[in-house]
């Protein structure tokens, strides 16, 4: 989990100033938790690598993010990272159960498209055992990832208290 946790660091840490080094707050079931930076600058996220993933022997790091950044009043924020450039103007789907989200990628990366969408993903994800993440590559390749929620309710609860939430 550590790789993860450096590339989280590397692709969420300000365009300005240096990313500061994040500090393990606790290790939850499948999920990790934690923290970098003070005041306006501080960060707190929970971070998983999937159980399974499609076509992993050519793929970078994958991982799944649920951050906050309280000094910009950003919280529950979902963010997919995918191990290989997505298909120009395509969706990721996020499903967990019988309830499914839809994300706008960019990059290697995606999100919700409004923060409803993250809060309402964050419970379910809270409640839930199993969440897939189906997404297309540039290269027309489609892959699917299993992640496992356990330790998600845990992980949560740890990032809102170092965020102070």
């Amino acid at each position: 989990m550590a790789v993860a946790a450096v590339l989280a660091l590397a692709v969420l840490a300000p365009a300005t100033g240096h990313a500061q080094e994040a500090k393990r707050i606790g290790q939850h079931g499948d999920w990790d938790a934690y923290t970098r930076g003070t005041g306006n600058s501080q960060f707190c996220y929970m971070v998983s690598k999937p159980q399974s993933a499609s076509l992993q022997s050519r793929r970078g790091e994958i991982f799944f993010l649920v951050w906050h950044r309280p000094g910009q009043k950003e919280f529950d924020v979902v963010q997919v990272d995918i191990g290989y450039p997505f298909k120009e103007a395509s969706e990721v789907e996020v499903r967990i159960g019988g309830d499914s989200w839809s994300l706008f990628t960019k990059e290697e990366s995606a999100w919700t498209y409004k923060q409803a969408d993250d809060k309402a993903l964050v419970a379910a994800m809270r409640k839930g055992a199993r969440m897939t993440v189906k997404g297309t590559s540039s290269r027309n390749n489609p892959t699917t990832d299993t992640y496992s929620l356990k330790g998600t309710s845990a992980a949560y609860a740890a990032i809102n208290k170092a965020c102070g939430r």
